[in-house]
Order: C-alpha cells, then structure tokens, then sequence
C-alpha cells in the first residue's frame, strides 16, 4: 500500500475502509427486515427532515397568529409546545403528523406495526429534547427511534 492509499482510506472514513477488507454492511434497513426501497423501506433523512420542517412551520404560525400575536421567545415556546402536543397525538394515533403524510412517512413499531400513545410520548418527548434526534445507528433510526422501539418508514 503506497502512501495515497492510505491517505485516502484515511479520509473516506472508517466504513469504507472496512468495505474495502471485504464487510458487507448492506442496504439500511436490512438488520430489521425491511426492504430496500418502496414501501415499507426506512425513510431517508432528506424527507425526515423535511416533514420536521412542515411540522415545525405549521406550529410556529399557529403560535404566531393565535397564541402570541407576534414572533419572541413566547412564540417559540408555544411551538415547541404544540409540536409536542401534535406529535403525541397524531402518531400515537394514526401513525404520522401532517408533515410525515405530506412526505409520505410513517412511524411504526416493528412487532406490531402500530404505534401506542405510549410510544408516541417518549418518541415525541426524546425528539422535543434534540439530541437523540442527532445520533443515528447505520439503519438510519435515530436514538429516539431505537428507545421507542419505533422506526419511521416510507408510505
């Protein structure tokens, strides 16, 4: 091995040195028997984030327009309230709020496919909190995902 291969193993990260030695990390999804693309397939973090942004939008102009009738710290609190509110209440019901549908995501549990209110409070509480939000495992699930035991898939 000359010095620009290791130079470049170096830079491309640890995970595609260990593909060039041969480990087969497969598709994501795979571990948890998911398919690798369509329907049912984890969702890609492009559409996570965008249905977060929809969500998140749709809680700041209602704090804004009936709450706090202008844009402070207030407003942000009751959006980060009425997030949690509609989190919680939509998928712990029907699977997804209005930004996931828009993006065609939903949020299930692997053994039954069906997400508790129980479920929906921790996942939304951990999510509400960020941090959790922003460690991914390699499947893509985030670690609010992995507590709840949930994972969001694609339409």
């Amino acid at each position: 091995m000359d010095k620009r291969q290791a130079i470049g193993s170096w830079l491309s990260g640890p995970r595609a040195a260990a593909e060039d030695a041969g480990v087969d990390f497969g598709y994501r999804g795979q571990q948890l028997g998911l398919p690798e693309e369509g329907p049912g397939s984890i969702a890609r973090p492009g559409r996570r984030l965008g249905a977060l942004a929809v969500d998140w939008g749709i809680c700041v102009l209602i704090a804004y327009g009936l709450i706090t009738d202008g844009y402070g710290q207030a407003t942000s609190n009751w959006a980060l309230l009425l997030f949690f509110l509609m989190s919680v209440l939509t998928v712990g019901t029907v699977g997804f709020t209005p930004g996931k549908r828009l993006f065609g995501l939903r949020v299930v549990v692997l053994e039954t496919g069906t997400v508790n209110p129980l479920r929906a409070l921790l996942r939304t509480a951990l999510l509400c909190v960020a941090i959790p939000a922003l460690i991914w495992d390699r499947d893509g699930r985030g670690l609010h995902d992995r507590l709840a035991h949930t994972v969001e898939v694609r339409i």
